[in-house]
């Protein structure tokens, strides 16, 4: 795609959710563990509980279940007993659940102050602005294609909000590449931690275990991604 358009259509995305999720929210107890998240980029129903991730500032191991997948779909079908998106694993509670609006009421009793934010309460407006979201970008994220699965999960740092992030996240579903997200929104008690790591406040920036590769720049990680974890068409 070209890089304008790219970009364009990645920000109106963001604009169909009202700029949702660049902020920290009010915040609950924090996990000992990260939460584990099965999910695919372009489900609407999955923006809507990333969205709480980053609005709770919470990190979660995310394992990509695009359309086709062969790595963490059968997974899930085994763990939760259908192929539904998204589910969570909350290794804190024991908690595992399907249904989107029942994710986002448990993330904010758990770890909010209990009120879940208008932009992401039950009912027709917030399913239609967020599957407008997914329309923007039609097909991105959505599919899986081959690749290489690395031996260890990539770090992702990131919120959802940010138009730049939202394209490297399609980039590592469509490849079924796991990763730890780190939610770094605006007022995130990880920001300063990050900015001592990679120098300075700027998102996406990814790094990879396995070749010790850490960059910015959403375009050269989806470049990366590609050259190093894409195998042929899928």
């Amino acid at each position: 795609m070209i890089r304008v358009l790219d970009v364009g259509s990645s920000v109106a995305a963001t604009l169909a959710r009202l700029a949702n999720a660049v902020r920290v929210g009010a915040l609950g107890p924090r996990p000992q563990r990260p939460l584990v998240l099965y999910e695919f980029e372009g489900c609407p129903y999955c923006r809507k509980v990333r969205e709480a991730l980053t609005i709770l500032d919470l990190d979660a191991r995310v394992l990509p279940c695009p359309k086709g997948g062969r790595r963490f779909r059968p997974e899930l079908v085994a763990r939760g007993g259908k192929a539904q998106f998204p589910y969570l694993v909350d290794p804190n509670t024991g908690k595992e659940m399907y249904e989107s609006d029942a994710i986002v009421a448990y993330l904010f009793a758990q770890y909010g102050d209990g009120r879940v934010p208008g932009r992401l309460a039950p009912g027709l407006l917030t399913d239609l602005s967020a599957g407008l979201a997914s329309a923007f970008r039609p097909g991105l994220g959505v599919r899986a294609r081959a690749s290489r699965a690395p031996a260890q999960p990539l770090e992702l740092y990131s919120f959802e909000g940010s138009p730049f992030c939202r394209i490297v996240r399609e980039a590592l579903s469509t490849l079924e590449i796991p990763y730890d997200l780190h939610n770094v929104a605006k007022g995130s008690a990880g920001r300063a931690a990050f900015s001592e790591r990679a120098g300075r406040m700027m998102v996406p920036y990814l790094a990879d275990p396995n070749t010790g590769i850490e960059m910015f720049e959403s375009a050269d990680i989806v470049a990366y991604l590609e050259q190093t974890y894409a195998t042929g068409a899928g």
